[in-house]
């Protein structure tokens, strides 16, 4: 069975030829190397590429390992490329395993202590010079966004375009499930969309690759890659994150949680640095607290969403299933999917009490961000009180404006409006197609 991720292949196919490095990003084993050396390369085939158009370099892969060094690697590409009637495809695979390489030519001594790097070849000086070339359309796969994303303007001088990829979203796992919509989405909710896993029909075969990728392959990256000297703090941090989905914390909380399961005491700027592995790694993503009505960012809290529950629940031996934050986490796991900008929202409320004046901050799930508009999405998993829908909706109804406002509910209910302005639409619905969209 193949899913064929017409969300990204359209993507590719819209920046073929346009002179920059195509970076494909996304965490292991979301199915990047699939998406091009497979779907990508069989849609260009299918408008004439020729097979001897491709050349395809997997840095994983124990036969291309010398191409980890850069020098190598280039001389790799010119030479087979030295045709400049032809044009050619470079597909380069897990080009975050590229290592710098000493520049001999260069005196060290001439060198400021601010521009050390500059004595050293990586990736980007490469691809920056194969850029230059007009016969070659190069695409790299990457995981691990310090290396990448963050870095794309820098490194490949406004020459780069970054393709984030995720896990399957639900409405490319309903493709090939053969459940109805209601018990495909328990499945997602439970395994989630790593691709291996949800081709897997073994249920016991599924926990045990998913709970094997955490253990041998992003644990082991991340303490290899940082030359961390053992776990002990870093396996805490990932199982505290983990329990707090859809949370509010920060990394003082985070340390004193860590330090309790290990029984040392990190500091709060180690945890803050496992953390930003964490992101760079693509397991969890932050969203930052915004206050709606004085138009400000908040300070260090904020909450932590998994890239993929199946992850999430495999680590925690899929013991904790509280549905409202495994809901929450997949409603903003689809913004983010669908390329919106994503906060979360507070709103302060004023009133009276006792006689007395009191101030409280109420929470917006997210602040959905579409340029001068925004849009605040409330997860709930019924209103099927009159007492529980004004709870909640009283954030939505306190904002002060006139944004639209959706609260998405469990379950398979069609999209409706009350007489306030609110929107309300079942999260299966909401996750097949783009609710926000149709409401713009």
């Amino acid at each position: 069975m193949i899913i064929e991720r017409q969300h990204y292949l359209n993507q590719l196919l819209a920046k073929k030829w346009n002179g920059k490095v195509k970076i494909i990003t996304g965490i292991r084993r979301s199915g990047k190397s699939f998406l091009l050396s497979t779907l990508f390369k069989r849609k260009l085939i299918e408008t004439g590429v020729s097979l001897d158009d491709f050349i395809e370099i997997a840095l994983d892969r124990k036969s291309d390992i010398k191409f980890r060094n850069p020098n190598l690697l280039y001389d790799h590409i010119m030479k087979l490329t030295q045709n400049m009637s032809r044009k050619f495809y470079i597909f380069i695979d897990e080009i975050q395993l590229s290592y710098k390489i000493k520049n001999d030519e260069i005196d060290e001594n001439l060198v400021p202590e601010e521009d050390r790097e500059m004595l050293f070849t990586t990736f980007y000086d490469i691809l920056n010079d194969l850029l230059s070339r007009p016969n070659l359309d190069i695409y790299v796969t990457g995981s691990n966004s310090k290396m990448l994303s963050k870095d794309i303007v820098t490194n490949f001088r406004d020459r780069g375009t970054e393709i984030k990829v995720y896990p399957f979203s639900f409405s490319e796992f309903i493709t090939i499930s053969d459940k109805d919509k209601s018990d495909a989405f328990e499945e997602y909710l439970m395994y989630g969309g790593m691709p291996l896993a949800v081709l897997e029909s073994d249920e016991r075969e599924k926990r045990k690759y998913l709970q094997g990728l955490f253990a041998n392959v992003y644990i082991k990256d991340i303490v290899e890659r940082y030359n961390l000297k053992d776990e002990s703090i870093l396996s805490p941090l990932v199982d505290s994150l983990a329990s707090a989905i859809g949370s509010l914390t920060n990394s003082n909380k985070l340390a004193n949680t860590a330090g309790s399961a290990s029984g040392k005491t990190p500091s709060h700027n180690t945890v803050k640095n496992y953390l930003q592995y964490l992101e760079d790694s693509y397991l969890f993503q932050s969203a930052k607290r915004w206050d709606v009505k004085g138009r400000k960012y908040f300070g260090t809290i904020q909450k932590y969403y998994v890239t993929d529950l199946g992850l999430r629940n495999a680590r925690l031996n899929f013991r904790q299933q509280e549905r409202s934050h495994l809901m929450e986490n997949l409603i903003y796991n689809e913004l983010i999917r669908r390329g919106y900008s994503v906060d979360v929202g507070i709103v302060e409320v004023s009133r009276m009490i006792d006689g007395k004046r009191k101030s409280s901050q109420y929470e917006i799930d997210f602040v959905v961000n579409l340029g001068n508009n925004k849009v605040y999405i409330q997860s709930a998993l019924h209103v099927d009180t009159p007492e529980k829908k004004a709870q909640e909706t009283f954030s939505l109804r306190n904002t002060g404006d006139f944004f639209k406002k959706i609260v998405v509910l469990d379950g398979n209910s069609k999209l409706w409006t009350d007489e306030d302005g609110v929107t309300y639409v079942g999260v299966i619905p909401f996750l097949l197609d783009d609710v926000l969209s149709e409401l713009s």
